[in-house]
């Protein structure tokens, strides 16, 4: 029982780790001062992989080591930061958990992105004003549906589609390592199945990027 508990935080201050690698190293400019950054792909997959409360641990934590290291918004911006990625990875995790089947996981994404953007909205709102000394919040209210919506829609769809992506190959490779179980071979039927989550997952990531590109004038 104790390896078991040793084995699992390993495995979460790997994929914490992870987390914030890809945060420091992929930060896409999107619109203003709104960045694109993968972070929360692989929190909500240690949610997958542990439960929604290993992904809200992990949240916080890379939440506050991003604070102390590379963030420039302090306090606000850790706020902004584990809100949205609790928000997301801890509402796919906890549908997943109570359906462990492929539909549950995207299942457990989309009530992520319908929860998140809405209450992003709210804390856009109220936060954006307080740490951005040339937006004021009466600029804010019209951004919201021009900017914030659009951006926080782009944001955890490409999310969702790249966890869909990389879920099982992580977890393989977690398991070949010997941090997680290994996990029973998957069945004809759902590589079948899984080809379909990889259309459709790569069909969101390419439209995600190419309206990216629309939004910044390269295309």
């Amino acid at each position: 029982m104790r390896s078991e508990k040793v084995r699992k935080l390993v495995t979460l201050a790997i994929l914490s780790a992870m987390a914030y690698i890809v945060m420091v190293f992929i930060r896409i400019p999107v619109v203003l001062f709104l960045k694109y950054e993968p972070k929360d792909v692989i929190i909500a997959i240690g949610g997958f992989l542990f439960g929604p409360l290993s992904a809200l641990a992990m949240s916080v934590v890379v939440a506050l080591v991003e604070m102390v290291t590379v963030s420039e918004t302090g306090i606000y911006g850790a706020i902004m930061n584990a809100l949205s990625s609790c928000t997301f990875a801890c509402t796919a995790a906890f549908v997943y958990k109570k359906w462990h089947k492929l539909p549950g996981a995207a299942t457990g994404l989309v009530c992520g992105i319908v929860i998140t953007v809405p209450v992003m909205l709210l804390w856009n709102y109220l936060i954006v004003p307080i740490y951005t000394s040339y937006i004021t919040r009466e600029a804010v209210i019209p951004m919201l549906a021009s900017v914030f919506l659009p951006f926080n829609l782009l944001k955890y769809g490409l999310s969702a589609a790249i966890t869909m992506l990389l879920y099982k190959p992580v977890r393989a490779a977690l398991s070949k390592s010997q941090l997680l179980p290994a996990a029973p071979a998957p069945a004809a039927a759902k590589a079948k199945v899984n080809i379909g989550v990889i259309l459709v997952s790569a069909l969101v990531i390419i439209t995600c990027v190419l309206l990216i590109l629309s939004w910044q004038g390269i295309i």
